[in-house]
């Protein structure tokens, strides 16, 4: 602003001085040759006036709109931090990365057979080089010392299904890389790691922390039959009660929870599993209503329970999966991911998840990996798994996608 002024007011002395000419009387009958010379003497004033006031302006010119375009342009600083602040990390592509995987499953005895591709036979490993790119900005490099000395003396709690664990395993083998003496990680109960144990806890002696797993498929109550149900019913989810061993997962430093998989009717109704709220058993509530209904009450207990200034708290959405069909008996896992993703980013799951995290009265991070995972049609374990009659298209090999989902959790902590 001080600039335009001191422009305006320069100005206005130099129109006085070019109106100076027009007061003289060029009409006078006496001109002399000194009143001449005092003439011509005043155009050369006002002439260099002129020439000085506009080489004023082209310097200020050159000097100020520069400065101008960085304002509007977003260049230089300003455009650095506008791309860092307003990154979107969950909106990217996945490139091919030298430096990628991680770590090897058969160093890391954390890894359960099942997802263990490699081991059990897998024989192409292109899918364990990508790494995923946001559009607009980086995720930080993986630092093994940096978040080893960070999560000294803390504990991280994942809640949730089969994904949950196979993110619970993929992050203790990512931190046991920064390493010498594996022996010094362990499982507190020496428990081997299998989908049949409820709770598993793996401490790391060294820096004194535990990454802990609870298998909470539904987050909310499962119950067994309530009286004078009809005899289709054979057990409950209780929509409004949530999980009876709730009350582990409270003195945590870092919370990671995850549903959706178990939330579809063969898990559910043709197992005789329905809904309850209260003492009302609710036959004709659809799925999604009743998934609703459950992440409400989550989010209550959490805003009751949970302690925001020590617990940093995260929701990962529904994870595609990439069956041919919908009776999950064909599975086709790619050589390459998918460069369309046909609708697999979309997922009724992951809209509950945000629509109801945005409504929670404490600080919550949604971990979006819903469109990042739908392209990774080649990372699942397929039939590369632990004998199991029908191949996997639900699953992940390790190492793999959930890698990449654990560098993101990291990249919002740090």
């Amino acid at each position: 602003m001080t600039t335009f002024n001191r422009s305006k007011s320069f100005n206005q002395k130099s129109l006085g001085v070019v109106g100076s000419p027009k007061s003289l009387s060029f009409e006078s009958p006496r001109v002399n040759r000194s009143s001449s010379i005092t003439r011509w003497f005043t155009v050369i004033v006002v002439i260099g006036s002129l020439l000085t006031f506009f080489i004023a302006i082209a310097g200020g010119y050159m000097n100020v709109l520069p400065s101008l375009s960085q304002a509007f342009h977003g260049s230089g600083i300003f455009e650095s931090n506008e791309s860092i602040g307003h990154c979107n990390v969950f909106s990217g592509k996945w490139v091919l990365d030298d430096g990628y995987p991680l770590y090897n499953a058969s160093d890391c005895p954390f890894v359960e057979q099942g997802f263990d591709c490699l081991e059990n036979g897998r024989k192409d490993k292109e899918y364990l080089k990508w790494r995923w790119k946001p559009k607009n900005c980086d995720i930080p490099r993986f630092n093994v010392h940096d978040i080893l000395q960070r999560l000294q003396n803390k504990r991280v709690v994942f809640v949730g299904d089969s994904m949950s664990r196979t993110q619970w395993e993929s992050l203790i083998c990512l931190l046991m890389t920064g390493l010498e003496d594996k022996k010094s990680v362990y499982e507190v109960n020496g428990n081997k790691i299998t989908k049949r144990i409820r709770f598993l806890s793996v401490r790391f002696t060294s820096f004194n922390f535990t990454i802990d797993f609870f298998r909470s498929v539904f987050l909310v109550q499962h119950r067994w039959m309530p009286r004078n149900a009809p005899k289709r019913v054979r057990s409950t989810l209780r929509l409004d009660k949530i999980d009876d061993i709730s009350s582990e997962w409270v003195n945590s430093d870092v919370l990671i929870f995850n549903t959706g998989q178990w939330w579809v009717p063969g898990k559910l109704f043709e197992t005789g599993c329905y809904f309850q709220v209260g003492d009302s058993v609710k036959l004709g509530m659809p799925i999604p209503a009743a998934f609703r209904i459950a992440l409400e009450t989550w989010a209550l207990w959490v805003q009751s329970t949970i302690d925001s200034n020590r617990t940093r708290i995260f929701f990962r959405t529904f994870e595609p999966s990439h069956w041919s069909n919908q009776s999950h008996r064909f599975c086709n896992v790619t050589a390459h991911p998918l460069s369309e993703i046909g609708g697999r980013d979309k997922s009724i799951f992951s809209d509950t998840i945000r629509e109801v995290v945005k409504n929670v009265k404490a600080p919550v991070t949604v971990l979006h990996v819903t469109t990042m995972s739908a392209f990774r049609s080649d990372a699942h374990v397929g039939q590369w798994n632990d004998n199991l009659p029908v191949p996997d298209c639900s699953h992940w090999c390790l190492p793999g996608v959930p890698d990449m989902w654990n560098e993101i959790l990291l990249s919002f902590l740090l």
